[in-house]
């Protein structure tokens, strides 16, 4: 009968296969030859054959990628071989001199073949593949033993699960491999912005990043982070054998392992130089942090003869990069005020010339992190540029005398002299003046935008000028502006200006989860201002509620009942409000009919293009069922809505396991028929 799966093990292995293979396209070779949609449909297929018959589950499945419960601490893993460190050269003339060190233990006078590849500043890992499956992954840790971080390393979607079979070649029995687990800098970039919306310490450094994702405990949070692997060395290797280090490259790569593919064969010492050379410049445009070269002997013949001394491998050398570091004296710690009003320690330093670019200022992050590296003004500190872009100080590496005074963080905002918060048991300090000139910027922005007032057209490069002319200082002064005022702007005209001025007017006729949700209250998103929306019908409501009555709002809980609390408190900011209600034709929210509350408390992430309604519609409908809107897929989100050409969300929904709905299921759940 048509549809029917005549043997479920055959099915499954057809599967499996196939979707390795899609994996090895992807994640390895950057070749996909399916969308990620029809890679859902397969990976849905397995997980429902496996359902069905759990004796058809392997562990080295697809749909394994996170299985492991969390772990209570790391166990230690033996290395068959030691994972040795290399000695380093520091410029061309060390590079020349082991170059010729090398010609003269071999006693000759012929150029030596090396193998130069992209020295990765990221976390050194083995992994062992026994008769093909994945079955450990440690931490290079001392070099003899590491620590055990197989259910992290199994969730590394690069690295598979099981080796393909190269053509006319057995997979090895044994095969053991080291490499070096990186973080994108493009998605270390996108985290950190998320740790910093979220009120979290950001990472200093992708290496940091990458080694405390793979160090997870559980394994949930390693599978949520994107890292990625490139395979560079050989462990112990049984059941074949590779004569050089290209080979071994290329034969690794064949059996899915991902490898990198800036890797080089150079005929001479002067060829490595060429490469490094070629790669210094173009390290600035790699996705990963890379801080140097590494040469090695391509023949293994020869790098058996080389042999080592101390822990370090004769036959391979790493030649650094230019440094990214200088030293310097902090002359001051200041404070500046970000976007959402929080509060973040700056060393202001006597400007020293670092990566082809005068510094004169480095983050500090935290006051956390002040008191650990113990740093004060008058202090000489080591700086370093993060991924080469952002300063921020390594160390001290001399403490002033006499010592200054512990830096504190000030009481009052230092641009407007309003309170200061800082909860127990978080780092961040915040401003809670939402009328502060530093966070007026990007407050007028988030108020504009899609999710709050709407107003097409207020853009960032006019937000600035607005800002910066002193033509709005406070939130209610957009409905004060004139056309002859924007007009009179940088790259505007009579006709924009005027575009401009209808969206405003336009805008002023809103509703009351709007308005709440863009006064950028911490803590408040869309669908929190719309549950307070539906229980307070006026913002006149809403500024008188006291912290118990706004506990007993739907969903709301300490923190964000805390902060609405001390937001309206701050004299200034409902003065700015009570104006606002005076400008604004205000809509109150009605409370879902009875019975139409069916998507209380899930939430939802929205991924391509719908057929049946826009996205703000599809958005607008999930709230007024109760549900709430996220923007970007977490182990929080219950959903993930897939349109038409959908993007990475899709992706990271079916790494994490979120559930996917595609257009007509996602109606279904609407009408609360699913």
């Amino acid at each position: 009968m048509a549809g029917i799966v005549e043997s479920p093990g055959k099915e499954a292995e057809r599967l499996r296969e196939q979707l390795d293979r899609h994996n090895y396209l992807y994640y390895v070779l950057d070749q996909p030859e399916i969308t990620d949609a029809e890679y859902d449909r397969l990976l849905r297929q397995l997980e429902a054959l496996e359902a069905a018959h759990p004796e058809l589950r392997t562990p080295d499945s697809p749909t394994q990628r996170v299985g492991a419960a969390p772990s209570e601490k790391f166990g230690a893993v033996a290395h068959r071989r030691p994972m040795l460190s290399l000695a380093n050269a520091m410029d061309a003339e060390e590079m020349a001199e082991f170059d010729a060190r090398i010609k003269r233990f071999l006693k000759s006078d012929e150029e030596i073949e090396y193998v130069a590849e992209v020295k990765l500043d990221g976390l050194a890992v083995e992994l062992v593949y026994e008769d093909g499956r994945l079955a450990t992954g440690s931490t290079r840790g001392d070099g003899v033993n590491g620590e055990d971080v197989t259910a992290n390393i199994r969730t590394i979607r690069s690295v598979p699960l099981k080796l393909i079979k190269p053509p006319h070649q057995a997979l090895p029995k044994l095969l053991e491999v080291r490499g070096e687990v990186i973080f994108p800098r493009r998605a270390f970039d996108r985290l950190n912005a998320e740790r910093i919306r979220a009120d979290e310490a950001p990472f200093a450094n992708p290496r940091n990043a990458a080694a405390g994702s793979l160090r997870q405990l559980d394994p949930k949070v390693t599978a949520s982070r994107p890292l990625d692997i490139f395979v560079h060395s050989p462990g112990l290797i049984e059941g074949t054998g590779f004569d050089s280090q290209w080979e071994f490259l290329q034969g690794v790569r064949q059996m899915g392992l991902k490898v990198n593919p800036l890797s080089r064969i150079c005929a001479s010492g002067a060829a490595v130089l060429e490469y490094w050379n070629e790669m210094s410049e173009k390290r600035h445009e790699l996705d990963y942090e890379a801080d140097g070269v590494v040469a090695k002997v391509n023949s293994f013949a020869l790098q058996e003869r080389l042999g080592e001394v101390s822990r370090s491998p004769r036959w391979a050398v790493a030649y650094k990069f230019k440094a990214q570091q200088a030293e310097t004296k902090v002359r001051a710690i200041e404070v500046q005020v970000g976007r959402i009003g929080s509060l973040t320690p700056v060393a202001k330093l006597e400007p020293v010339a670092l990566a082809g670019v005068t510094i004169s200022n480095a983050s500090l992050h935290n006051l956390d992190e002040i008191r650990r590296k113990d740093i004060r003004a008058g202090d000489t500190a080591l700086i370093e540029r993060a991924g080469d872009v952002i300063p921020y100080v390594v160390r001290v590496t001399k403490k002033g005398h006499p010592r200054a005074d512990e830096f504190q963080m000030p009481r009052h905002c230092p641009e407007c002299g309003g309170a200061i918060v800082h909860e127990e048991g978080e780092v961040a300090y915040f401003c809670v003046n939402a009328n502060c000139p530093a966070r007026m910027r990007e407050s007028i922005r988030h108020f504009a935008s899609k999710t709050a007032l709407d107003i097409d057209g207020l853009g960032d490069k006019l937000v600035a000028q607005l800002v910066e002319r002193g033509l709005v200082k406070e939130l209610d002064d957009i409905f004060r502006l004139t056309a002859e005022q924007i007009a009179g702007l940088e790259r505007m005209a009579d006709k924009s200006a005027a575009n401009l001025i209808a969206a405003i007017e336009r805008s002023r006729h809103t509703t009351l989860d709007r308005v709440i949700n863009g006064l950028g209250i911490r803590h408040v998103g869309e669908h929190t201002a719309r549950q307070l929306a539906i229980r307070f019908r006026t913002l006149g409501e809403l500024m008188k509620a006291g912290e118990e009555e706004l506990l007993s709002v739907r969903d709301i809980g300490e923190e964000a009942a805390r902060s609405i609390r001390e937001y309206f408190d701050e004299p200034r900011n409902r003065r700015a409000v009570e104006r606002l209600a005076e400008l604004l034709d205000v809509a109150p929210v009605a409370e879902p009919a009875e019975g139409r509350d069916v998507l209380r408390g899930k939430a939802f992430v929205l991924t391509g293009g719908l057929e049946t309604m826009t996205r703000d519609e599809a958005e607008r409908r999930i709230l007024s069922a109760g549900g709430r809107i996220s923007a970007a897929v977490s182990r929080k989100t219950d959903f993930v809505v897939a349109g038409a050409d959908p993007g990475s969300k899709l992706r990271k929904a079916e790494q994490l396991g979120v559930k996917v709905l595609d257009e007509r299921d996602f109606l279904k759940l609407l009408e609360g028929e699913a």
